[in-house]
């Protein structure tokens, strides 16, 4: 490993060098594009391997990813788990390991839950921007965890919605949501009254099946899938499925992962990535989905922000 022992990067020292998650857009669009450029664009990224741990209904991801344009290597170890019994453990934990490419060594372990909340808010953002309906003025997000509140602060910073919406499973926790973040936010009893009129929607469950249905959804509307990461798990219905356009952040991890798209039968029309590059049109007057699974190399991009800040400072 190295005469130098790899350094530790704790949750609250990576929160304070990526205190908006914004700071990782430049980063994460040209990871987004680089992913899509196929192997021009120097991204080595498999799909996540995941190890179910069926007796505690668990699930063990791993994510190396390897970006030529940053020199970077990474692996991303991330545990979710379904029900929890005990909620004063995060349903999602993770780590991410960050090597030195010249020579193999271990350079720094870092928390990687803050990593994982920020990037893939971050992301959703990129969809988002590119993506939504002209004048958006009602955001809804439906889910209350971590994911939740990384979604609110940069979708809060970046764009001005007149009106934003939550709704959670357990109440309790859209309450406390409401309350502890910085802007009017209005609780709602469902998840169709919290969406009903909305232009942007955000799905950050832990849900199995739908909560999610074509019905309710505004024609022209943007909706960012983010929960529902296992192949026979579903955030949204088949009728929003199939009458969207559908872009994902990877097509091998979307065919692969997303219950909502391969149950759905639902046609991918792009990747993220060849919108941001401008090989695939935005398509902002239609009803658009954004199936987010995560990518490795958003994690690459990241926890690299995070060491080289850390990094100019000791």
């Amino acid at each position: 490993m190295g005469s130098t022992p790899p350094v530790f990067i704790g949750a609250e020292e990576v929160e304070k060098h990526l205190h908006r998650a914004s700071l990782l857009l430049p980063a994460l669009e040209a990871a987004l594009a680089n992913f899509s450029a196929g192997a021009a664009g120097g991204v080595v990224q498999p799909v996540r391997t995941v190890v179910p741990v069926h007796r505690h209904g668990g699930f063990l991801g791993v994510m190396p990813a390897y970006s030529a344009a940053d020199d970077a290597l990474t692996t991303k170890l991330v545990t979710f788990y379904e029900h929890k019994k005990d909620s004063s453990v995060p349903s999602h934990q993770a780590t991410v390991l960050l090597f030195d490419p010249r020579n193999g060594s271990l350079k720094a372990v870092l928390d990687g839950s803050v990593i994982t909340a920020k990037r893939t808010a971050a992301v959703s953002a990129i969809a988002t921007k590119l993506l939504m309906p002209a004048f958006a003025e009602v955001l809804c997000i439906l889910g209350a965890g971590v994911q939740a509140y990384s979604h609110y602060d940069i979708f809060t910073e970046l764009f001005t919605f007149k009106e934003v919406r939550i709704w959670n499973r357990t109440k309790e926790k859209a309450v406390k949501f409401a309350n502890s973040v910085n802007g009017p936010v209005q609780v709602c009893s469902s998840a169709q009254e919290a969406v009903t009129g909305a232009d942007v929607i955000i799905t950050v469950t832990m849900a199995t099946t739908p909560i999610l249905f074509g019905d309710w959804v505004k024609p022209g509307a943007h909706v960012n899938a983010v929960g529902a990461s296992r192949p026979d798990w579903r955030e949204l219905d088949d009728e929003l499925m199939k009458n969207c356009v559908l872009f994902v952040d990877s097509r091998e991890a979307a065919l692969k992962e997303s219950g909502d798209v391969i149950l759905s039968g639902a046609e991918i029309f792009a990747e993220l990535g060849e919108v941001v590059k401008g090989t695939k049109p935005a398509l902002p007057e239609k009803t658009t989905v954004f199936k987010s699974l995560g990518m490795a190399v958003e994690d690459t991009v990241a926890a690299k922000f995070v060491y080289d800040s850390w990094s100019a400072g000791n």
